[in-house]
């Protein structure tokens, strides 16, 4: 890799460059023993969204390496349209925080839930597959810096609860 091009892949990136809407129409293929939508399908548009954010962001891949408790607010129907929202809040040297936010709308009534949200963590990889410096993140107003700033306290919390000095 040419250095201009090893540059360009740590040029700093605003959130919004990355930022992406999931949807995905909830089918009886995707329902749990109660008739609601599994929520393990929920997780995998979670996590498949996140995943295309943190490798949008790296221009790399990017792999899971940890999710934030996810609290499920209200049951997901069959016959909703799942909308899965994530954009970038924290980035480390290799590490890229994705917050996701998930809503169901009701299409004859237009009217949309919140049903979840979480933080899924991903790091980069290089061509070996070992972690990889990522850019930095380009902090546009302060709503973004607010954000940025809780990421950081929870990539430190995180590195305390798994023994690793903060």
């Amino acid at each position: 890799m040419s250095q201009s091009s090893a540059e360009s892949l740590l040029s700093p990136r605003s959130p919004a460059a990355s930022a992406l809407t999931m949807t995905m129409f909830m089918q009886p293929e995707h329902s749990n023993s109660l008739g609601n939508v599994h929520g393990g399908v929920i997780l995998k548009l979670c996590d498949e969204c996140g995943g295309i954010i943190a490798s949008r962001h790296a221009r790399r891949p990017a792999v899971t390496v940890t999710v934030d408790r996810v609290t499920f607010l209200q049951p997901v129907l069959l016959g909703r349209l799942l909308l899965v929202h994530g954009r970038i809040t924290w980035v480390g040297r290799t590490s890229i925080e994705v917050e996701l936010r998930v809503e169901a709308e009701n299409l004859l009534t237009g009217e949309r839930t919140h049903t979840n949200s979480a933080y899924f963590v991903y790091v980069a990889l290089d061509a070996d597959r070992r972690p990889t410096p990522v850019a930095r993140l380009l902090l546009q107003d302060e709503a973004e810096r607010r954000r940025f700033a809780e990421g950081e306290v929870r990539n430190q919390l995180r590195l305390a609860e798994s023994g690793r000095n903060p």
